[in-house]
């Protein structure tokens, strides 16, 4: 699984650069993401704009490293394409987290 991640403003920036989010990439999404969130910001932007496919293990590992962050921080999720925020709005993941159709559009949302 391969992340980037920057700070920009006050916010993390980290970008998923694989087409999936499996069962098979699960388990290493979820250590790689807890390596980026240890430190920093409070407010995580996940940018999902590459990811064209997310089972129930992708989605777990997303919310479990939502958990990982702590009640006190905020992980947003940007740029899902049309089948990702299919899986997000009919597991209701939707009232979980904050969706944004591009990485602007939540950056924007947080004055960034």
């Amino acid at each position: 699984m391969s992340l980037t991640s920057t700070v920009t403003d006050g916010t993390r920036i980290i970008t998923v650069n694989a087409e999936r989010i499996d069962a098979a990439l699960a388990i290493q999404f979820k250590e790689d993401m807890r390596t980026e969130t240890e430190a920093g910001p409070d407010h995580v932007i996940l940018d999902l704009s590459s990811v064209n496919f997310i089972d129930s293990s992708g989605l777990g590992a997303i919310v479990a490293a939502m958990k990982q962050m702590g009640g006190h921080r905020n992980l947003d999720l940007a740029g899902l394409t049309p089948t990702v925020d299919k899986v997000f709005r009919l597991t209701r993941m939707d009232t979980v987290f904050n969706l944004f159709s591009s990485l602007e559009d939540a950056k924007a949302a947080i004055g960034n």
